[in-house]
């Protein structure tokens, strides 16, 4: 448990169902302490037409691809149980979707990496995001593997919450793990939009979150060790251990 000098709140952006799953996790690791959940961007799932080929894996680069694959099989469409995920919490996400889920436990690179080194015989039936990171569809057919990619669901910018709103024009620090580039830009643009500059202890996934900041502006920034929740809690409690009281 981090014991503080000062008041933090810990404010979560993710779209609801990730927040609250990680909401979960921290106060588990940390301990008991204010959380505020105000997600920047809401899914909403497409329904896209599939091209008929013989695909023989599918890739997943999020649990929200997951969930929109588990909406097209809904609709009839068939697709391969083999499935290429990014990290382990998206495998055990397409594990309970009935696919037979193989973990590049690591980001989009990994993902990339894993699947050459598997030399699979393609097609590959890539789902993905409108805002997808990576380059994975792209990259998998520069190294010669056949790859259909399909946009299946986009993640539509949401507001502050009112209770958010509150907490950020308090005067005590608030401690926010960001795990997008776009959720630090959405983040950015509605903090200067509503003229919003609070005390702000930042965990980033990654450099490329953080360089969507302006760090000037953040007393505290924290880049997690590797892409995953374990390691955003490991940032999360470094940056507000900076704080604690001696």
């Amino acid at each position: 448990m981090v014991k503080q000098s000062r008041a933090v709140t810990i404010l979560l952006t993710r779209p609801l169902a990730q927040s609250v799953r990680f909401q979960r996790e921290v106060l588990h690791a940390l301990g008991p302490m204010p959380v505020v959940i105000s997600p920047l961007m809401a899914p909403q799932y497409l329904t896209p037409p599939i091209p008929p080929r013989p695909y023989t894996a599918i890739i997943f680069a999020s649990v929200t691809a997951v969930d929109a694959a588990q909406r097209i099989s809904a609709i009839g469409v068939g697709l391969p149980k083999l499935a290429y995920c990014v990290g382990d919490r998206t495998a055990m996400a397409a594990r309970a979707a009935g696919f037979k889920p193989r973990s590049a436990q690591g980001d989009a690179v990994d993902l990339v990496a894993m699947i050459i080194a598997q030399n699979p015989t393609g097609p590959l039936l890539f789902l993905r995001g409108h805002d997808s990171r990576g380059d994975i569809g792209e990259n998998l057919i520069l190294a010669g593997i056949d790859t259909v990619s399909i946009v299946v669901y986009d993640q539509i910018a949401q507001p502050f919450s009112a209770e958010a709103v509150k907490v950020l024009n308090g005067p005590d620090p608030i401690a926010v793990p960001l795990f997008s580039p776009r959720s630090a830009r959405l983040f950015r643009a509605d903090l200067t939009r509503l003229r919003l500059d609070p005390p702000l202890w930042i965990a980033a996934l990654s450099p490329a979150v953080a360089a969507e900041l302006d760090a000037k502006t953040i007393p505290r920034l924290q880049i997690a060790r590797s892409p995953d929740s374990a390691s955003m809690i490991l940032a999360l409690q470094a940056v507000m251990s900076s704080g604690a009281a001696p």
